[in-house]
């Protein structure tokens, strides 16, 4: 065991867990004030409902010894058979995507949580405004089940990482696709997750007609910079130890991230004439997409490629919802679903072993097309699984305890009508003296509107 690499794996779990409530306020923020806190708590719950899913069975069907080449037995069932084992490859063994030395198996266990916390939270923009609260719980505990753990065996269950007779996922082991940290099994399945969510709760009462704009734009940039931070964990946390790989994941996450923030904003200057901070933040998270599968598998160069290529391209897919009528609240397949898709499939273009020997040479490398078609087929695969399977739990749930509140509850505010709360209570500044609650009372015809004025 390496105890630098168990810190920094150990230390990255921690890192990505913060991207979940990083999450709920780029999400809040996005939304109208009277479905703020609806917004955050669907992802809050998700840190709740999926912890405990994936200690009783969600880490053995993603990363128990492969079953039909579909998902993982039940040999780590309640954690079992991993105190005092390690994972990983041996330190000399270069020819392994997690090259470095063992960690312990726990440590990985946490980290992997973190992953399968956040992919069904992101599912959420998707439907904001319009879900019972207790529906969702439910559509959560469901869809990681029998979605996100196989989707994370076949992409991340690598044969030989748990043992010499492991044998993993399909995606990893016999397609030999490349997703250093989860374009496929995080983005492209939410993305395609939150597309079917949409249709099957339809579009928000008023919308497209009305303006739904967001309530709070510095909760969007808050959001956007823990997400960013975090993200850190997220990519450079895949590498499995405090080696060179994560330098060339974290010094890549950044360059594609701050060239995304710009293609985005080009875009946004070209078409509506000025650039928005919610064209920022957007952007930021959409390079941050993108470069998470190729992280790993590119040059600098590569990732500052991948990055402006990607925000410029979702830039343009978000208007895609209007052309094609299904109400995408928060852009959920404009920036997770198309992001994922653009950073998976140019591993194929961009991707070279110069900067690590575990990836392939692309296009543009001399590698020709063999490992840009394998990367295609990935994304299609978990595009459609991902898809059909999260259409038919949705209309299950549609169709048994209902899934979509009721039009009052959407037009007087569904945070009152899940919850019983409101993010902000303005009667409560009436008493307190202060010059809003003063003012408010000289309208009414109570008070003087300043003090010392009289009439």
């Amino acid at each position: 065991m390496n105890a630098g690499d168990t810190a920094w794996v150990l230390a990255s779990a921690a890192l990505v867990m913060l991207m979940t409530p990083g999450l709920a306020f780029f999400y809040g923020g996005m939304v109208r004030a009277k479905s703020t806190l609806n917004m955050l708590m669907m992802s809050f719950i998700a840190l709740a409902v999926v912890s405990v899913l994936w200690v009783l069975f969600g880490y053995s069907i993603a990363f128990g010894n492969d079953v039909g080449g579909l998902f993982g037995g039940f040999d780590f069932a309640g954690l079992k058979n991993t105190v005092g084992t390690l994972v990983g490859a041996a330190a000399e063994d270069v020819t392994k995507p997690w090259e470095g030395h063992q960690i312990p198996a726990l440590s990985f266990v946490v980290f992997q949580l973190m992953f399968a916390i956040i992919t069904p939270a992101l599912i959420s923009g998707a439907i904001a405004d319009r879900a019972k609260f207790w529906a969702w719980t439910l559509f959560v505990a469901v869809w990681v089940t029998i979605v996100y753990f196989p989707v994370a065996h076949w992409v991340f269950a690598f044969d030989g990482f748990t043992g010499a007779d492991f044998t993993g996922g399909w995606i990893a082991n016999k397609l030999h696709a490349l997703d250093f940290a989860g374009g496929t099994a995080v983005h492209i399945n939410a993305g395609a997750a939150g597309l079917a969510l949409a249709i099957v709760l339809g579009k928000r009462r008023g919308w497209p007609r009305e303006p739904m704009r967001p309530h709070n734009l510095p909760f969007v940039l808050l959001g956007a910079g823990l997400l960013w931070f975090g993200w850190y964990g997220f990519n450079a946390g895949s590498a499995l130890g405090a080696s060179d790989l994560a330098g060339v994941a974290f010094i890549n996450t950044t360059a594609a991230t701050a060239a995304a923030v710009l293609g985005w904003l080009l875009v946004e200057q070209l078409r509506d004439g000025r650039p928005t901070t919610l064209g920022a933040a957007s952007g930021a998270v959409a390079g941050l997409v993108a470069i998470t599968p190729a992280c790993a598998f590119v040059s600098p160069l590569g990732a500052l490629a991948i990055g402006i290529i990607a925000g410029a391209v979702c830039a343009l897919a978000v208007s895609l919802k209007y052309k094609l009528g299904f109400d995408d609240s928060l852009d959920v397949v404009g920036v997770h679903l198309v992001g994922g898709i653009v950073g998976t499939v140019l591993i194929g273009f961009f991707g070279t072993t110069a900067w690590n020997s575990a990836g392939a040479d692309g296009l543009l490398y001399g590698g020709g097309f063999d490992q840009l078609w394998r990367q295609a087929v990935a994304a299609g695969a978990v595009l459609g699984y991902s898809f059909v399977v999260t259409l038919l739990i949705g209309l299950a749930i549609k169709f048994t305890i209902g899934f979509r509140a009721d039009a009052d509850a959407e037009v007087g505010g569904i945070d009152e009508d899940q919850h019983a709360e409101s993010a902000y209570e303005f009667t409560g500044l009436r008493g307190g003296g202060s010059s809003i609650g003063r003012n408010a009372d000289a309208l009414a015809g109570k008070v003087p509107a300043r003090i010392g004025e009289e009439g």
